[in-house]
């Protein structure tokens, strides 16, 4: 499934002439990695960001350490944030952002495994934001995640 998601993207993303960035942190790249496998991704693809850690967030992307502390790396805002740093430390027209507890600890009973924050924030300011709480082990819930961050970045594309 996501190698049609990612070539679709590249498709068209290139019919639109848009850049595309990425902000993982629990897939560690997979999303981005999974782009590049495309042949002609080059044409589309800025950067791939990987901010495992809360440092990362901060230094590369600009997520506010009050926001990570207050709301905790798995949130709705710092997704939103992380999205939003996509935008601004890139060249980027559209940029994913993901945010999870993959597994098997970490999870809490506010926060369990599974639970996954995305946002998908353009150039022209419009932002999307979804939580997922995926089922299975570690390798499942990020493969659930790759393929739903392929699919939003593709419906988040502009129809051309």
């Amino acid at each position: 499934m996501a190698q049609s998601l990612a070539r679709q993207i590249i498709e068209k993303a290139d019919l639109a002439g848009w850049k595309i960035s990425t902000v993982e942190s629990c897939t560690g790249g997979l999303i981005f990695g999974a782009l590049t496998d495309i042949a002609g991704s080059s044409a589309v693809l800025d950067r791939g960001f990987v901010t495992y850690s809360n440092l990362a967030k901060q230094e590369m992307v600009g997520v506010a350490p009050q926001l990570l502390e207050k709301f905790g790396a798995v949130s709705e805002q710092t997704a939103a944030s992380m999205a939003l740093g996509g935008i601004a430390h890139s060249i980027a027209d559209i940029s994913l952002s993901v945010t999870g507890i993959a597994g098997p600890g970490g999870g809490s009973p506010e926060k369990p495994v599974g639970l996954v924050w995305m946002s998908l924030a353009t150039k022209n300011g419009t932002q999307a934001i979804k939580q997922f709480d995926f089922q299975g082990d570690r390798q499942a819930v990020r493969r659930h995640t790759v393929d739903a961050g392929l699919t939003l970045i593709l419906d988040g594309l502009p129809a051309r």
